[in-house]
């Protein structure tokens, strides 16, 4: 009995004051006994052809109001979830559809790069996977990751922002950083808001996935490896050094880096994705602190050397202080191959475009120079190699993710 009346109570409240139905609903049922009356009247035999031209004007009518009806009632409640209304909404249903139907990307990756990357990607598909580093031990990701003994978060929060279809505000939310003044300094709210999702969770790659629903993402972020994981580097005199950002300080040319424990397994999505991919991106990003890490995880380098998809590694347009330092296109191309494996790389992609002389001088001041493109030496070793301006215009040197997004859409586009 109090279920019925909980029933009736809430049926009821359809017509209080203010829900901007009662007059729709109304006009819907009048519409709905126009239509039956009318109908009921033309099937008789006995009626005239005036009377059955009546009624089947009546009908039309009685159609139109219903379409009328139903698309107000509609309108008021799309009102309610949506501040743009009907016109926001067909927008986000063409665009779900239309992005649905996109191409099957995975981007491996870490840092800065990979972030723009994906911003130039996500406009053309939802199917999406970002495969992040999670060697990271510098700055606020290391903090939380040696109080908390959790993955670092920063990498994984730059590519959730990156994806995000949430307002800006909660982007900006999610990469707001704690100033000096506070006990939280260095801190980024997504960073804590991920390790509290966390310990909520008790699982990373569920706090992962729990974040990326808060900031409506399109695709999925992937945490390479659930193992804890450190980077080490040996130097070409024969130095070590231990740790992510630690790596970039010696200044002495890199021989190789590794992870510990070496044998770190893959996670499954991670796999999944790679293995359903049409296009493999690798970079932009720090080649031995962002790209590589993910290729030492053996599962992840067999994949991506076994997969059918196209694999196309984009090169830094500008050297990194303390870690490729005089480095040209090959030597990259070379370093990810060493680490690697030969069929990890089908596509080059190089910046052609011309850098300001202003632009070279400020980068200069940090000990970092024009990577060279030796675009013969790329391809005398197999690979193909497509020279394109990438870069945006202003006063950094920055990929443009419009640029390569449409570039990675175009070559999907052929061979698929």
């Amino acid at each position: 009995m109090k279920k019925d009346s909980n029933i009736l109570f809430r049926t009821v409240k359809w017509l209080y004051p203010g829900m901007r139905v009662k007059r729709w609903l109304l006009m819907l049922a009048v519409s709905v006994i126009m239509i039956t009356f009318s109908g009921a009247h033309f099937l008789i035999p006995e009626a005239s052809f005036f009377n059955r031209a009546l009624y089947i004007l009546a009908m039309l009518i009685g159609g139109f109001l219903a379409y009328a009806a139903l698309r107000n009632i509609l309108a008021s409640f799309i009102t309610v979830f949506l501040p743009q209304g009907e016109k926001e909404l067909v927008d986000i249903i063409y665009r779900k559809r239309y992005l649905e139907k996109g191409p099957r990307i995975v981007a491996v990756g870490g840092g800065t790069g990979l972030s723009v990357m994906l911003q130039g990607l996500k406009e053309y598909t939802t199917n999406l996977s970002a495969v992040v580093t999670v060697a990271d031990d510098g700055g606020s990701s290391g903090r939380i990751r040696q109080q908390f003994d959790i993955l670092p978060p920063g990498d994984i929060r730059n590519c959730l922002v990156a994806l995000a279809d949430a307002p800006s505000l909660m982007q900006d939310l999610f990469q707001f950083r704690f100033d000096s003044s506070s006990e939280l300094s260095g801190h980024s709210f997504g960073n804590l808001f991920i390790t509290v999702m966390t310990k909520l969770t008790g699982d990373f790659e569920k706090a992962v996935k729990e974040s990326s629903k808060v900031l409506a993402i399109r695709g999925q972020v992937i945490p390479s490896t659930l193992d804890k994981v450190t980077l080490s580097a040996v130097y070409k005199d024969g130095s070590e050094a231990q740790g992510e950002a630690s790596i970039p300080k010696k200044k002495i040319p890199i021989a190789s880096v590794h992870l510990n424990p070496p044998e770190s397994r893959a996670t499954p999505e991670a796999l999944k994705a790679i293995a359903q991919a049409q296009a493999i991106i690798l970079g932009p990003g720090s080649l031995y602190t962002s790209i590589i890490p993910n290729l030492l995880i053996k599962e992840i380098t067999e994949a991506v050397s076994e997969s059918r998809a196209l694999k196309i590694y984009i090169c830094n347009v500008m050297t990194q202080d303390g870690e490729t330092d005089g480095y040209s296109a090959y030597d990259h191309v070379k370093a990810i191959v060493d680490h690697s494996s030969s069929r990890i790389i089908d596509y080059c992609i190089l910046n052609s475009a011309h850098i300001s002389a202003d632009v070279l001088e400020r980068y200069k001041q940090e000990n970092s120079y024009p990577v060279v493109m030796d675009v013969q030496k790329i391809r005398a070793a197999g690979y193909r190699v497509i020279e394109d301006d990438i870069i945006t215009s202003g006063d950094y040197v920055r990929h443009d993710p419009a640029k390569l997004a449409r570039i990675i859409a175009g070559l999907v586009q052929e061979n698929f």
